[in-house]
């Protein structure tokens, strides 16, 4: 068998990454940005219904917050805030989880958006940043998405990005109503990205 020589992933999770476009900026979550993401928690509760988390009132997006940055102190997550640049306020969340820097791979997910950014391109944006960075600076191989198999406006997105459905795990999680779930589990390669899927995303933009 044969090895080739592979240039080391990097991710430090110290610094600030700023992630932006002409449309949307990433902005690392921080306790400051609770107050625009209260507005969600009180006003739009239902955003989370295939969620297993449900920031959605005060004490819970509280939780929420400080979970995300837990995950960042212990080199295991990186989440951001989403800054919509057409309507000029902060409209939901996103982060990098499950990072394995050996491995170069990271999981995408925690994501959600207010009603006045779904559907509107948002999402494309916003993924097109994750994986470029992940990618092409930080030189990962994979990507991971995870989702609720019966959510099918989350597979339809997901798909849409050019990740692969690679399976289904039966029941391996619990819903916040006691029930269980079945997620379906997709995957973009590094290689499938540089080849083709940047390219396609790119023009959806």
């Amino acid at each position: 068998m044969t090895s080739t020589l592979e240039i080391p992933a990097t991710f430090d999770f110290t610094k600030e990454y700023v992630l932006e476009n002409d449309r949307v900026k990433l902005i690392p979550l921080s306790e400051k940005h609770l107050v625009d993401l209260l507005y969600y928690a009180l006003n739009e509760s239902d955003i989370w219904y295939f969620s297993s988390d449900k920031p959605t009132d005060n004490e819970n997006m509280i939780k929420y917050v400080k979970s995300a940055l837990a995950m960042r102190k212990e080199k295991q997550g990186y989440a951001f805030v989403v800054w919509d640049k057409e309507q000029q306020k902060f409209v939901g969340s996103t982060r990098y989880y499950r990072v394995d820097v050996r491995n170069k791979v990271s999981a995408i997910g925690y994501t959600w958006y207010s009603k006045s950014a779904q559907g509107t391109g948002v999402n494309k944006n916003c993924k097109y940043l994750l994986f470029e960075f992940l990618f092409e600076k930080l030189r990962f191989e994979r990507v991971e998405f995870e989702a609720d198999n019966e959510n099918q406006r989350s597979i339809a997105a997901i798909l849409s990005l050019g990740c692969k459905q690679e399976g289904v795990l039966r029941k391996n999680k619990i819903r916040t109503d006691g029930t269980r779930r079945d997620s379906a589990i997709f995957g973009l390669l590094r290689e499938e990205w540089l080849a083709t899927a940047k390219e396609k995303l790119q023009a959806k933009l």
